[in-house]
């Protein structure tokens, strides 16, 4: 089913869920350890981020270096089909311009497609770790507006190769990110909001906020982008805080604020226990305060640990 259905569908506000892939070398059975609490409280889909190739150098025996690609954690497409295979929940890939062709995009979504899947998140993707700036490939898409109008191409039946005859439509419904503190490459919210509304006429169906900290951040993002037209329904994402690195991480990599009652909260611990109970505490906050202004859906970015959304969403029953 498709996200939009989902939320239309739903009689009281979703809980959904974004898990990592996990690192090369370990087993599957660490998603479902993730998973499988979560199950309780019935998420309608859940999410499966892609991370891009990162690159090492290797010293040759001459003393030069060859640069080599590595990835660190693949598997997206094959966890979305074992999640779908053992839950029968919704499973979102997300699709990156970054390090792939448009055939090599047509190629992956070929694949969701024969495997039933029928939601992906468009992202445009990070530069990698080495570069300043984010390079697409030569024959990539150099932003995610572009590559959602390849996704809606298909279908409505084009593909690349315009030779190919009696070609089957594929039907994905297209998710897309959000920013309520602007993209940090953006020189203004306002700027920002134009391209996000590109996205939508390019034929996004929803967006996914990035996480934030101050609801009021979100309650701001909503109004301006229903003053700017873009009508699709738009999913809070949160994020617990868990450890007090996160106050200096977040924030530098994720380009956020954290408040000053919750990180003044989060000084005052004494003991990892205590950081991560400041956390559940301030997300049953938020949790509840969205909810009691009608939200479709709550997105917990878990990174594969359950233990803190699971006390949140406990409380929330």
């Amino acid at each position: 089913m498709k996200v939009t259905e989902h939320l239309s569908n739903a009689k009281k506000p979703l809980f959904s869920f974004e898990i990592l892939p996990p690192l090369k070398g370990q087993k599957m059975q660490s998603i479902y350890d993730a998973i499988d609490p979560l199950m309780e409280f019935k998420p309608p889909f859940i999410d499966v981020t892609y991370h891009r190739e990162e690159y090492v150098f290797q010293k040759l025996d001459n003393g030069l270096h060859k640069r080599k690609s590595i990835r660190k954690r693949p598997g997206t497409v094959g966890i979305c089909a074992a999640i779908k295979h053992k839950y029968a929940v919704d499973a979102i890939p997300h699709i990156i311009c970054g390090g792939f062709s448009k055939e090599e995009t047509e190629n992956a979504l070929i694949d969701l497609e024969f495997l039933g899947i029928d939601n992906v998140l468009a992202l445009r993707g990070d530069a990698v770790g080495n570069e300043a700036r984010f390079v697409p490939e030569p024959d990539g898409h150099d932003y995610a507006s572009s590559l959602i109008t390849q996704i809606i191409n298909m279908n409505e039946g084009k593909y690349l190769d315009e030779n190919l005859q009696n070609v089957a439509k594929s039907d994905f419904c297209i998710g897309v990110a959000g920013y309520p503190e602007k993209h940090f490459e953006a020189p203004n919210l306002a700027n920002d909001l134009k391209y996000l509304k590109q996205k939508v006429e390019n034929g996004a169906e929803y967006i996914v906020t990035q996480m934030f900290f101050d609801n009021q951040k979100y309650f701001d993002f909503l109004k301006t982008c229903r003053e700017a037209g873009i009508n699709v329904p738009i999913i809070p994402g949160l994020k617990p805080l868990t450890t007090k690195s996160q106050l200096i991480n977040l924030p530098r990599n994720f380009h956020i604020d954290i408040p000053q009652e919750l990180s003044d909260e989060v000084e005052k611990c004494t003991s990892k226990e205590a950081i991560k109970q400041v956390g559940i505490e301030w997300g049953i906050k938020q949790s509840k305060e969205l909810i009691e202004n009608g939200v479709p859906c709550i997105h917990y970015y878990t990174m594969s640990r359950h233990g803190s959304t699971y006390k949140i969403l406990k409380s929330l029953a």
